[in-house]
C-alpha cells in the first residue's frame, strides 16, 4: 500500500507463521481493519499459506532464521505508518481496535510505542493469575522506531523512544489442550538452553536441577497466587516449573555429551517432565 494519504495514519499488521492453520484464519480474521495485512510464513507443511492468501496477497515464504529476524523482516515489507505486531494464536477484540485507532488518530508525538495488556487463556481458561496477567507485550510501533533483537527465545522489542500502555487486552489462546502444552514446553526449554550455552552459562547444578523447578512453581502457585484459578492455574505453575527443569537437564545434558555436541538435544523432555509433576 502507499502510506502517502496523509488524511489519517495508517496501520499494518505483521504476523508470523509456522504450520499455524489451526489458528490462523481466526486471527487474520481479527485483521481485517488493518490498511496493510503481511504474513511471513516459515515453510509450513500445512495450509497455513493457502489460507492466509485468502487474506491478504503479501504472504511471503522464507526459511526460518529465527523469532527475532523473522519478525524483523515482516516489518521491513511494512510501508504503513505504524505497525502491529500479532502472533497467530493472538485475537484483536474489536474493543482494542477501537482503542488503538483511537490513540492513533490523535497523533500524538508523546510515544514512539505501545505496550498491550494480554490475556492468556490455557485449556479453554482464562488464567488470571500465576504471573499471566495483565502481561504486558510492546507490539505497537511507529515504523522504523524498532528492532527485535536476536535471542532464541527471550526475543523483545528494542525501541527509540518513549512507549505508553493500552488498556484492552489481546487475547492469546496458547494452549488449547495439555499435549500442546507439553510439546511447546519441549521446544522451549532446548531454546532457552541454547540461549544460556550462547549468554555463556553452558552450565548446571544439583541446585538449578532441584531447587529452581521448585522455586518457579511456589512462585507462580503461591505467591502470584496461581491457586486461585483452580486446576488449571495449578497445571499453569505446574508445567513452567518442568519447563524449567527441563532447561538445565538439557544443559547438563550438553555439557556432558562430549566433543561435537553443539545444541542441547529434546530427549529427555517429555520424561523428565513427566517425572516432574510426580513430585505432587
Amino acid at each position: 500500500m502507499d502510506s502517502g494519504d496523509r488524511g489519517r495514519v495508517t496501520i499494518a499488521g505483521v504476523v508470523i507463521t509456522k504450520n499455524e492453520e489451526r489458528n490462523i484464519c481466526a486471527c487474520l480474521d481479527t485483521l481485517r481493519w488493518v490498511d496493510e495485512l503481511i504474513v511471513v510464513d516459515a515453510e509450513s507443511t500445512d495450509r497455513t499459506v493457502e489460507l492466509a492468501k485468502a487474506y491478504t496477497s503479501k504472504v511471503i515464504v522464507r526459511s526460518w532464521p529465527g523469532y527475532g529476524p523473522q519478525k524483523n523482516f515482516g516489518m521491513e515489507q511494512a510501508t504503513a505508518d505504524w505497525i502491529l505486531i500479532v502472533d497467530a494464536d493472538e485475537r484483536v477484540s474489536p474493543e482494542l481496535r477501537e482503542e488503538i485507532r483511537g490513540v492513533l488518530e490523535k497523533r500524538s508525538e508523546s510515544a514512539v510505542a505501545y505496550r498491550i495488556p494480554r490475556r492468556n487463556f490455557y485449556y479453554e481458561h482464562w488464567i488470571q493469575h500465576a504471573g499471566q496477567y495483565p502481561d504486558p507485550q510492546l507490539r505497537l510501533l511507529r515504523r522504523g522506531y524498532g528492532r527485535y533483537n536476536d535471542l532464541p527465545v527471550h526475543e523483545h522489542l528494542e525501541v527509540k523512544g518513549p512507549i505508553e500502555d493500552l488498556q484492552t487486552a489481546l487475547d492469546h489462546y496458547t494452549h488449547p489442550t495439555i499435549k500442546s502444552h507439553e510439546l511447546k514446553i519441549e521446544r522451549y526449554s532446548t531454546l532457552a538452553a541454547q540461549e544460556r550455552i550462547q549468554a555463556g552459562k553452558p552450565h548446571a547444578s544439583w541446585a538449578h536441577l532441584l531447587v529452581n523447578p521448585l522455586w518457579a512453581f511456589l512462585k507462580q502457585y503461591v505467591i502470584k497466587g496461581g491457586y486461585r484459578d483452580g486446576l488449571p492455574g495449578f497445571l499453569v505453575s505446574a508445567f513452567s516449573a518442568a519447563h524449567v527443569l527441563l532447561k538445565y537437564a538439557k544443559l547438563w545434558e550438553h555439557a556432558h555429551a562430549g566433543p561435537g555436541a553443539n545444541r542441547p538435544s529434546g530427549r529427555a523432555g517429555l520424561v523428565l517432565s513427566s517425572c516432574f509433576f510426580l513430585l505432587f
